[in-house]
């Protein structure tokens, strides 16, 4: 197989991006049908420097994606961080490599901002994506809340 390539999304691939975000239990219940909203959070997202939407692409079609925002702080000795989220590679293709490839890409990403720690949470239920960030290294080292506004 042909490896992924990353680059950061282009406007006309948020609904590609989307129909990632709902191939799954979680997904399917909780992303809206409606495009509107989602491109103008796209174009919000233009609108903020550290905030990047990238796809990976195989013979030029979306097949992963995730969004990552680096983050200035004081806490860890004024570190700078790295947020990854709606990580997704397309079902067909999982155990392929093209996850891990794509982690490498936030990390190699998350270096280049001046960053020193990559960050994200994921839904309790997704116990295949806790054992494939396991073997990437990561640890579960902190409990995660959300409440909705």
């Amino acid at each position: 197989m042909t490896a992924a390539a990353f680059r950061e999304a282009r406007r006309d691939e948020v609904a590609a991006v989307l129909a990632l975000l709902r191939d799954d239990m979680l997904g399917q219940a909780r992303e809206a049908g409606d495009l509107a909203p989602y491109l103008a959070a796209w174009d919000a997202m233009q609108a903020e420097a550290a905030n990047h939407l990238v796809v990976g692409l195989l013979g030029g079609e979306v097949i992963a994606c995730y969004q990552i925002t680096v983050i200035s702080g004081l806490s860890l000795r004024a570190a700078r961080r790295a947020q990854i989220e709606g990580v997704r590679v397309r079902p067909d293709l999982r155990g392929r490599g093209i996850g891990a490839a794509l982690i490498r890409d936030a990390e190699s990403r998350a270096r280049a901002a001046g960053c020193t720690l990559l960050q994200f949470t994921t839904n309790r239920g997704r116990t295949d994506a806790h054992r494939f960030y396991d073997r990437l290294g990561f640890t579960p080292s902190h409990i995660g809340y959300k409440k909705s506004l």
